[in-house]
């Protein structure tokens, strides 16, 4: 596959009155065209400072690329001017945020913001952005068309919304969509509606996505990989079957442990423990080591480096050092990787 997007020791600070916060601390990863590349971590851990840095939406006057690149196709946007983003947003790189309320003007029509991008990227006439703004109303599943195109956001459910916000994100038909967290403000029925359209769009108009979310369950439904972050790194990365059910990193192993699985008995959900770290002052090891119950002395000195695990799957940890004790990973982490190995073995069989 052809990489589209390529993210290179990327650095990113913020200036506060308390000092430098270093939220992200070298982070690597390409995106391939067609892929849908999911990042996920808690709160905190640097997943939408990243992705806002793609589209050089950071607050102004406060925060800094200190280093790295962001490469897509012969531009490297973390040094293009402003004109030159004004040109990719919207029209080659599309964003989809979190909450459309906020995400849309309540003073102007619905039909107008999705007409807007396609006459000023496309530089379509009005009445043929009007059409297409009725096909793309159409596309995403919203009834009468035509009549909601003269609508305003509050006239729609918070469901509706969301369609309209992926209706814009899409109108050029970008090479990269961004989805910010897009389900978190809805229900679970709306929620899983979105992402199913989601997956249904992305193959009619052949975009690549990096979807955000800190619902590992979201991630099963949608990703070809995962990319796990962690104090301002990414400290693993995979297919989603390597993530779900083989992971390495025990910040992923928490993770997976805190996932509700209806195939085992547990009654509790894993919580774990600790706060993520202080990117005021960064830990000199590894970010995760005050709250690894499998940390070492080295883990408390010196960063891991990516360790290679297969050619698509890496992970940061000291634990997948050729001289690093044997550590068997939390029993729900071994539970699933046991159902997904049985279920794959029936699958052989049924094949057969």
């Amino acid at each position: 596959m052809k990489k589209i997007l390529e993210v290179k020791d990327l650095h990113i600070s913020f200036h506060t009155f308390a000092g430098e916060v270093q939220a992200i601390r070298g982070v690597d990863f390409d995106l391939y065209e067609g892929e849908t590349l999911a990042i996920v971590g808690e709160s905190g851990s640097g997943k939408s400072v990243t992705t806002k840095s793609i589209m050089r939406l950071l607050p102004e006057g406060n925060s800094e690329i200190k280093s790295g690149n962001i490469l897509f196709g012969d531009d490297d946007l973390a040094k293009a001017s402003d004109k030159k983003m004004q040109k990719i947003r919207g029209k080659d790189i599309s964003m989809i945020f979190q909450d459309p309320m906020t995400s849309l003007n309540p003073t102007m029509t619905i039909g107008k913001q999705i007409m807007e991008p396609l006459i000023k990227h496309r530089k379509y006439g009005k009445g043929e952005a009007k059409k297409r703004a009725i096909e793309l109303l159409d596309l995403v599943g919203i009834t009468k068309p035509e009549q909601r195109l003269k609508q305003y956001p509050h006239q729609f459910s918070g469901g509706m919304r969301q369609r309209v916000v992926i209706a814009i994100a899409l109108a050029c038909a970008p090479k990269v969509l961004i989805a910010d967290e897009p389900t978190t403000a809805l229900d679970v029925t709306i929620q899983g509606q979105i992402l199913d359209l989601m997956k249904e769009l992305q193959k009619k108009i052949e975009t690549s996505i990096v979807f955000i979310t800190h619902d590992l369950g979201v991630v099963a439904n949608v990703a070809d990989r995962v990319a796990v972050m962690y104090g301002g790194k990414i400290v693993e990365i995979g297919t989603v079957d390597e993530i779900f059910y083989n992971p390495q990193h025990p910040y992923t192993w928490g993770l997976i442990s805190s996932m509700p699985n209806l195939d085992t008995e547990e009654e509790e959900l894993y919580v774990i423990p600790g706060t993520p770290p202080d990117l005021l002052n960064p830990p000199q090891g590894d970010a995760f080591a005050l709250r690894n119950p499998y940390a070492m002395k080295i883990d408390t000195e010196e960063q891991p480096p990516m360790f290679k695990v297969s050619d698509t799957h890496y992970a940061a940890t000291w634990l997948l050092h050729p001289s690093a004790p044997k550590v068997e990973p939390p029993l729900a982490v071994k539970e699933r990787k046991a159902i997904f190995e049985k279920k794959q073995a029936a699958s052989v069989r049924g094949g057969k």
